[in-house]
């Protein structure tokens, strides 16, 4: 079956169900968008498998799942997202033993199914009937939408812009107790961004 591979876009805060996120994967050649909600643990999940330099204090669901694939000689090749019923993605990720080369496909909701390939840098794959389904093209009213959230990113970044590297570091350290993770993405990132005008 021809695969259609997809990058992830983002993640925001749903407009449509309340304590939701949604996951924007988009098909790069296209670029169609396939907008999945997803619940808040799988968002800070997928989040932190995406910002590698930030480790909960106690390994997450993922993190624990990942370890046990890597300790049993596998490795996650790919995650495809094969069908959509009644506006639910189903999804495999298909795994390959690296000494017998076996290969293993186990069923899992898309959120679980993304937040395992940001962990091994797989890639994400859907079919072009998902892609008709359920993908669309971002209308110039979600643009307006998307510049009002970044202006107001904007504004927390400037908040954290007027902290020393010491405030930034014990906001990040209590973030990332208090588990979170939102929060303790944009202070590293912010980090980052200094580390960065020094180097």
């Amino acid at each position: 079956m021809d695969y259609k591979q997809l990058i992830i876009r983002g993640i925001s805060y749903s407009q449509t169900q309340s304590g939701a996120y949604a996951l924007l994967l988009e098909h790069e050649e296209t670029h169609i968008k396939l907008p999945v909600v997803i619940g808040n643990f799988e968002a800070q999940s997928i989040s932190l498998g995406l910002e590698k330099d930030i480790h909960p204090p106690r390994p997450l669901t993922h993190d624990l799942f990942s370890k046990f694939i890597v300790s049993t000689n596998y490795e996650l090749v790919s995650v495809i997202i094969y069908q959509i019923v009644d506006g639910v993605f189903f999804s495999n990720i298909n795994f390959k033993n690296k000494g017998t080369e076996e290969e293993l496909i186990l069923d899992a909701r898309t959120s679980d199914a993304v937040a395992m390939a940001v962990r091994f840098d797989a890639p994400i794959f859907t079919t072009q009937q998902v892609l008709n389904e359920a993908g669309i093209l971002l209308e110039l009213e979600d643009v307006s939408k998307e510049e009002q959230t970044f202006s107001e990113t904007v504004q927390a970044e400037d908040n954290l812009k007027s902290l020393s590297m010491e405030e930034l570091q014990k906001l990040l350290d209590d973030a990332v107790k208090e588990e979170d993770y939102d929060t303790a993405l944009e202070i590293q990132e912010e980090i980052k961004r200094r580390k960065k005008k020094i180097d």
